[in-house]
């Protein structure tokens, strides 16, 4: 992508994720572990409102929900519940507030990333590799897949083993009510 390019990307995605207060959309996530035959796949139902309420609630092939709020990771597995401090963990904090600028699109920080442009398909492409070496250790790279309006149509998080997560967004609202019991744990 030339420079002009990625400077246009950049802009229009920094104003969808400033206009962006709620997110709701479909998910299908892929896991790919080297070593199984096929990409786990499980879907569900993402949620988000500003600043940093993100819900991800998986439907198939089981019941499983992930609230990030409040500096809390809250995780119920059937009626399993329990919680993670990740305000005391600077890994946790990170992720947290990588997930939620992934889901608003707004990840340009090139304090933290070494950053690559590229089209793909009629789509942006964006490489978001992490400098800090202790949170590379989980994270190698972050793929973002923008649309032409500059929302986040994917996100892939590859691991440094070559395993990756990949989630595709669809039947995205933007801006519709949400309540904070939308994010009950």
């Amino acid at each position: 992508m030339s420079v002009s390019d990625a400077i246009t990307l950049r802009t229009k995605v920094k104003e969808v994720a400033a206009k962006t207060e709620t997110v709701r959309s479909d998910f299908t996530q892929y896991k790919h572990i080297d070593f199984l035959s096929n990409d786990i796949e499980s879907s569900g139902q993402l949620a988000f409102k500003a600043p940093d309420m993100v819900k991800w609630e998986y439907t198939k092939p089981f019941a499983y929900s992930i609230v990030f709020k409040n500096k809390t990771l809250y995780i119920d597995d059937a009626g399993n519940k329990s919680n993670i401090d990740v305000g005391s963990s600077k890994i946790f904090e990170q992720l947290n507030e990588l997930i939620t600028a992934s889901i608003r699109g707004d990840m340009f920080d090139e304090e933290q990333f070494s950053i690559s442009y590229f089209t793909k398909g009629g789509k942006s492409l964006v490489h978001f590799l992490p400098k800090d070496e202790q949170f590379s250790e989980f994270i190698q790279v972050f793929h973002l897949t923008f649309n032409a309006k500059g929302e986040v149509d994917e996100v892939k998080m590859i691991e440094p083993s070559g395993d990756y997560t990949k989630i595709i967004f669809a039947n995205r609202s933007l801006n519709q009510p949400l309540s904070d019991a939308d994010f009950a744990n």
